[in-house]
C-alpha cells in the first residue's frame, strides 16, 4: 500500500499520542479516518486538529476496545458514517500501562484491565473489522505491540507481569496473522509495531482508567500501594505525605511524556513508512532497535541485572549523542 489517498483507515485510541498523530497524518495523506477512544473531549481536540490537515472526512466513536459489543458498534458506526462496506487499515492501537505483577497481585482488576485493553482490544478489533478488511481489494492490518513483547522488563526491581504479557500475545498474534492471511486472504497484509519509549500521555490516560471507582484522586489505598511501591524502588517516602505522593505520580508521568527521545509524531510517521514499505516488523526508536540487538545477542541473560545495566549505560551514550545533536 503504498498511497492512503482515498483510503478508509480507522484508529484505535486515537485520542492522544500516536493514535492521534496517526489520524493527522492519515488525513495529510489523503485517507479518511474513524478513530475511537474511551475520553470524548481527546477525541474531539483530535478531530479539530485533524481537519485541518486535509480534505479527508473524519469520524469518532466511544469505544472501550476491550468490550466487543462496544467494538461492533464501533464498526456499523464506521460503516454507515463513511457509506462503505470495507476499510482498508485497521490500526490496533489502544493500549493502557499498568498492572503490575503476578505474584503479589493485591490489584487484579488493574492487571486484567490492562491485560484485557492491550490483548483484547487487538484481538477484537482484528476479528470486528475482518469482514470489512476482506470487502477491500487491499488491506492492512497495524497491531501495537511494544519493546515489551520481546523483552518481558522494565528494569530488574519492577513486576511488569500483565502489559508484558499481552504485548507479546500481540506480537505473536500478529506473526501468525503472516501465514494465515496470506493462505486465506492474500490481499490483507499485516504489521506488528514494537515502540520504545515514545513521548506521549500513555501513562497519565492509564492512571486515570486504572483508577479505583469513579473519584478523580488517588483513594487512600491506592496510595498507600504507590508509596510501597516507591519504597520497594529503594526510595525513602515512608514519611513522606499523601499529597507529596501524588505529586510524585503527576511528575513522573509528565516526565515520560516529555523526556522522551522520540516523539509521537516521529513515531507516527515511523509507522506508516513501514506500512508503506509492506514490513512486517516495525521497531519503533533508537531504544528499541538497541534493545531488540540486546536481546537477540543473548536471550538467556536477558533478565539479569548486568543485561540491564550494559543497556542502559549503552543507550545513554546513544541518547546524549542524538540530544548534542538535536540541540
Amino acid at each position: 500500500m503504498e498511497s492512503f489517498d482515498g483510503k478508509i483507515a480507522v484508529v484505535t485510541g486515537g485520542g492522544t499520542g500516536m493514535g492521534r498523530e496517526l489520524v493527522c497524518q492519515l488525513i495529510s495523506a489523503g485517507a479518511h479516518v474513524a478513530t475511537c477512544d474511551v475520553i470524548e473531549e481527546n477525541l474531539l481536540e483530535t478531530k479539530a486538529l485533524a481537519e485541518k490537515k486535509g480534505t479527508g472526512q473524519v469520524t469518532t466513536h466511544i469505544c472501550d476496545v476491550s468490550d466487543e459489543e462496544q467494538q461492533l458498534r464501533f464498526r456499523e458506526e464506521v460503516a454507515v458514517q463513511h457509506g462503505s462496506e470495507h476499510i482498508d487499515l485497521l490500526f490496533n492501537n489502544a493500549g493502557i500501562a499498568g498492572g503490575g505483577g503476578f505474584v503479589n497481585q493485591d490489584r487484579r482488576r488493574q492487571w486484567e484491565r490492562t491485560f484485557n485493553v492491550c490483548w483484547y482490544g487487538v484481538y477484537y478489533g482484528c476479528i470486528t473489522f475482518l469482514p470489512m478488511l476482506k470487502a477491500s481489494k487491499e488491506a492492512h492490518i497495524i497491531n501495537t505491540s511494544s519493546i515489551n513483547g520481546f523483552w518481558a522488563s522494565i528494569g530488574p526491581r519492577v513486576a511488569h507481569t500483565a502489559y508484558s504479557a499481552a504485548k507479546f500475545a500481540v506480537k505473536g498474534f500478529t506473526e501468525a496473522l503472516i501465514t494465515d492471511l496470506r493462505l486465506n486472504a492474500p490481499h490483507i497484509g499485516c504489521s506488528v509495531v514494537m515502540p520504545g519509549h515514545i513521548g506521549t500521555s500513555i501513562s497519565i490516560n492509564s492512571r486515570a482508567l486504572l483508577r479505583e471507582g469513579d473519584n478523580e484522586e488517588w483513594s487512600d489505598d491506592e496510595i498507600a500501594f504507590w508509596r510501597n511501591f516507591f519504597l520497594e524502588q529503594g526510595h525513602p517516602v515512608d514519611n513522606v505525605p499523601d499529597d507529596h505522593i501524588r505529586q510524585m505520580l503527576a511528575e513522573q508521568a509528565k516526565a515520560f511524556r516529555d523526556n522522551a527521545l522520540m516523539t509521537a509524531e516521529d513515531a507516527a510517521a515511523t509507522i506508516l513508512k513501514g506500512v508503506r514499505e509492506k514490513r512486517w516488523r516495525i521497531l519503533v526508536g533508537e531504544d528499541a532497535k538497541l534493545l531488540d540487538k540486546f536481546v537477540r545477542a543473548d536471550p538467556e541473560a536477558a533478565y539479569e541485572v548486568g543485561f540491564f545495566e550494559d543497556f542502559s549505560g549503552k543507550f545513554a551514550e546513544k541518547y546524549e549523542a542524538v540530544a548534542k545533536r538535536n540541540d
